[in-house]
């Protein structure tokens, strides 16, 4: 009997923990690409699992939370104008009451840089949202380091 009831057990933890998962739709990878040799662009790229949206930087206020990039100040490098993204798509979202932009399965967005170091490192993070049609996660901060060579 105390088998079974050790069986039963196991069985409940191993549900639970399947139901229990965290998800993790956004995957995020890191490349430089040098442009001359005081300059390169930082390309950052988000793969998204079908069906979740990731938010573009340019959400008006009272929507869901923006992709944001922030790069602290450094010795090795300083920023040459904004973060830029491709066109997303844009629609209406009746949770937010808004028309909204985001993107799906992938996006590379890109961060020209000065490099006043000879070995630059470009170090910063992101600050990300995604939804899909039943749920939004909680905002996510993601830090990141590339090596500009």
């Amino acid at each position: 009997m105390k088998k079974i009831a050790l069986l039963c057990c196991f069985v409940c933890l191993i549900s639970l923990s399947s139901y229990s998962q965290i998800l993790k739709p956004v995957t995020w990878s890191y490349a430089a690409k040098k442009t001359s040799p005081t300059t390169a662009t930082i390309f950052i790229k988000a793969t998204i699992d079908r069906g979740w949206h990731l938010y573009s930087q340019f959400v008006k206020d009272g929507g869901p939370v923006k992709t944001t990039f922030t790069f602290p100040a450094a010795k090795d490098f300083t920023l040459i104008g904004k973060t830029i993204e491709p066109k997303p798509v844009t629609k209406y979202e009746a949770t937010f009451k808004m028309d909204v932009s985001y993107f799906e399965n992938s996006v590379v967005f890109q961060q020209k840089v000065k490099l006043t170091g000879k070995n630059a490192v470009v170090k910063g993070s992101v600050e990300f949202m995604v939804c899909d049609d039943k749920q939004c996660l909680p905002p996510e901060q993601v830090d990141f380091s590339v090596p500009v060579k």
